[in-house]
């Protein structure tokens, strides 16, 4: 785990957890030995965290006073929650729970009375069953590449049934009731493609890197595609 992930963990552990928090709790909630639990306390110190405690005695956060606490009007709180909700029923189970940590840790700087806004909203997300057919391949890995923008060798099974190897540069996922679907870059046909993710029988990382040109092709992508649209 990067470092900056690490200590943003921490943080997030620190305002989630009953206080005062042990350094064995901690160091189970970030993924670390407790030797360098205590190095990531010293980090968040010297940078302006106001934690009390000590080994042995566990830790508790402090927030700045200095600091105005985080402010939502209730449309905004009832917003975040209502979009928790379809997350939870259209991403995969890491996306859900980064979601559900990132609403935990928001709300855990909320004022009481809209922390209590939080708890009990008066939308709410609800979906049929889901009807989407499985997944075989790591979503996690399709994210990554995405983001360090390095291909992926794919075995395809298209709409004909029939599989196809290929290396793809992915530019992005996108979500919904039904399906997750893979914009790519596809080097067999030197077009774009949208894949259909549980048409993947297998995806593993290529490692060639098309940086700097996601955006680029991204502009392109629409462009293509507005086009089209316009006929």
């Amino acid at each position: 785990m990067a470092r900056t992930d690490r200590l943003m963990r921490l943080m997030d552990a620190l305002r989630r957890l009953p206080q005062p928090v042990t350094a064995a709790r901690l160091a189970a909630e970030t993924a670390v030995s407790e030797r360098q639990l205590y190095r990531d306390i010293a980090t968040l110190r010297a940078g302006g965290a106001l934690i009390d405690g000590a080994a042995g005695l566990g830790y508790t956060l402090t927030e700045d006073p200095a600091l105005p606490p985080q402010s939502f009007s209730r449309l905004e709180i009832e917003a975040l929650v209502l979009a928790m909700g379809g997350l939870a029923q259209m991403g995969d189970a890491a996306l859900v729970e980064a979601g559900r940590n990132a609403v935990a840790r928001i709300v855990a700087t909320l004022p009481d009375r809209q922390g209590r806004q939080a708890m009990h909203p008066v939308l709410h997300a609800w979906y049929p069953p889901d009807p989407r057919p499985p997944v075989r391949v790591d979503l996690s890995l399709l994210r990554q590449a995405c983001w360090d923008e390095t291909s992926l060798r794919i075995t395809y099974r298209d709409m004909q049934d029939q599989l196809t190897e290929r290396e793809v540069w992915p530019l992005s996922l996108s979500y919904s009731e039904r399906t997750f679907m893979l914009l790519a870059m596809c080097r067999l046909r030197m077009d774009f493609r949208v894949f259909h993710v549980n048409r993947i029988e297998r995806a593993e990382p290529g490692g060639e890197s098309f940086r700097p040109r996601r955006v680029a092709l991204m502009r392109e992508y629409r462009a293509t595609w507005t086009s089209r649209q316009a006929r």
